[in-house]
């Protein structure tokens, strides 16, 4: 179901309410009973299921925020109340989307407990596609492997995805080495990066995106000059993008006019564009980019800007 506002109720044995800021908490009620003791039956948000395939549909703009969602709630974990807390079931259906933001829901397969060792040996990580040792302490703890174990997962099966596809070019090789580093090891057999420099690198991608900083770097010099008419809108006209916000025509988000003019210059269907007053998540605007130019409405919330010279 679509609809976020949408109840479920969830039965948890043993877990702490102290860290269920992972998704909105409605109510809940403690009962012990004698078949099953100790339980906590939890009403919270439900979002829309995750759905792989439409994400890789959407802009990237979206799917990073996915992303960085996740990383801001895995680092939640890794400094919980309660301790490290890894997700033992990391499947894709074990999360959910609400309003845009990525939510764990199912507690049951959560743990705090951190491996006990006597060597490095003992703290063996083994996954479908690489395995992992991690260093034994001198308590007899493997370091860090509950966050080691969800970051490596969030990796296989949320940033490869997800990440670098149709990202803006001059994050891409930020975007990669946060790719690599979560999914790669060293000569040790480690994984490169923790959860807190994994987020601290993504947080740096948003200031980046969203200040506009990325687009430093590359040439914007217009290869067409184009006339602006105010409080205007072309209805139809439409070509059809990917990624769009808009199924039926070109719909996509901007920083600034300049960053328009690059797009339309892009695409060689594209005569046209208009900025609407509507903005995404980060604040960049939603520009309609059109096919021609030949029917324009007044509209007093819209600005078109028309191509008079290729």
């Amino acid at each position: 179901s679509t609809a976020h506002s949408l109840l479920w109720e969830s039965t948890c044995q043993g877990v702490d309410v102290a860290w269920l800021c992972c998704f909105q908490l409605y109510g809940y009620c403690y009962q012990d009973s004698n078949d099953i003791p100790d339980t906590l039956t939890t009403i919270t948000e439900l979002g829309s299921p995750l759905e792989m395939i439409q994400l890789l549909q959407t802009s990237w703009e979206d799917r990073f925020r996915i992303c960085l969602s996740l990383v801001r709630l895995l680092h939640y974990l890794a400094h919980s109340p309660l301790g490290s807390v890894t997700l033992l079931d990391f499947r894709p259906r074990q999360f959910v989307i609400v309003d845009g933001e990525l939510k764990v829901t199912d507690l049951d397969d959560a743990s705090v407990e951190e491996s006990s060792c006597t060597s490095n040996s003992d703290c063996f990580m083994e996954f479908p596609a690489r395995n992992f040792t991690l260093p034994c302490s001198v308590e007899g703890r493997c370091q860090s492997m509950n966050e080691k174990r969800n970051l490596y997962n969030a990796y296989r099966f949320f940033f490869t995805y997800l990440l670098p596809h149709s990202a803006p070019s001059s994050l891409r090789p930020l975007l990669d080495k946060i790719v690599n580093a979560t999914g790669n090891h060293n000569k040790h057999g480690e994984l490169h990066w923790g959860i807190d420099e994994t987020a601290a690198q993504l947080e740096r991608v948003l200031n980046l995106y969203k200040s506009g900083e990325y687009l430093q770097n590359t040439t914007r010099v217009p290869k067409a000059e184009y006339r602006r008419v105010p409080e205007a809108f072309i209805p139809d006209e439409n070509y059809r993008c990917w990624p769009s916000y808009h199924h039926k025509g070109c719909l996509l988000s901007v920083f600034d006019v300049n960053e328009a003019i690059e797009i339309c210059d892009s695409y060689s269907q594209c005569k046209a564009f208009v900025l609407t007053n509507q903005t995404t998540w980060t604040g960049r605007q939603l520009v309609f980019f059109k096919m021609a130019s030949n029917h324009i409405v007044p509209d007093p919330d819209k600005i078109t800007y028309v191509k008079v010279t290729d």
